[in-house]
């Protein structure tokens, strides 16, 4: 899956926290562990070696946790939270990121690497039908809790949508007659 799609679905995993840091925390707990997708920087077969091996397995599960937990005012809600959605990262990878892309969960204890034999492709209809699903619930989140998942880039921006969608779809902030 891509980038926006696994922020979206980690964002929709904070849902239940009060604080928009503590939901920006679990966002990015849900982005971590694509940060060994900077082994790019050494090269592609650096790349091809090292993406889904570095952060995707339980060091940066653990790692990801703790560094959000330390930041978060909630703090064991964000700990627990953020390992549901670095892991829903790494199932969602398992999927949808195409045939031949495993993740070494293990990593560096154990060499293994896992796979799912049903393994669509990146660019498929069921990464695209998701992707447009989950789009559409963080939307819809504005109306019931007058938050979107653009509070992630600005409060500023997502007060904006959010006003925006309310007024659309509740009605609110029109003239009555």
């Amino acid at each position: 899956m891509n980038p926006i799609v696994h922020a979206e679905l980690s964002w929709l995993v904070a849902q239940g926290l009060r604080e928009r840091r503590d939901r920006v925390l679990v966002t990015c707990a849900g982005l971590a562990p694509d940060l060994d997708g900077l082994s790019l920087l050494g090269g592609e077969a650096f790349y091809a070696r090292y993406h889904h091996v570095l952060f995707h397995g339980y060091v940066g599960a653990l790692l990801t946790a703790a560094v959000c937990a330390a930041l978060a005012r909630q703090r064991t809600a964000v700990a627990l939270l953020s390992l549901a959605a670095f892991h829903l990262h790494l199932l969602c990878d398992l999927a949808g990121s195409g045939p031949g892309w495993g993740i070494v969960y293990f990593w560096p204890t154990l060499p293994r690497e896992y796979f799912w034999r049903g393994q669509w492709d990146l660019a498929s209809w069921q990464n695209g039908l998701i992707g447009f699903a989950v789009t559409l619930a963080c939307l819809a989140c504005a109306l019931p809790w007058r938050r979107t998942v653009v509070e992630v880039l600005s409060a500023r921006w997502d007060a904006e949508v959010t006003r925006t969608l309310r007024r659309r779809f509740l009605g609110e902030g029109r003239p009555s007659i």
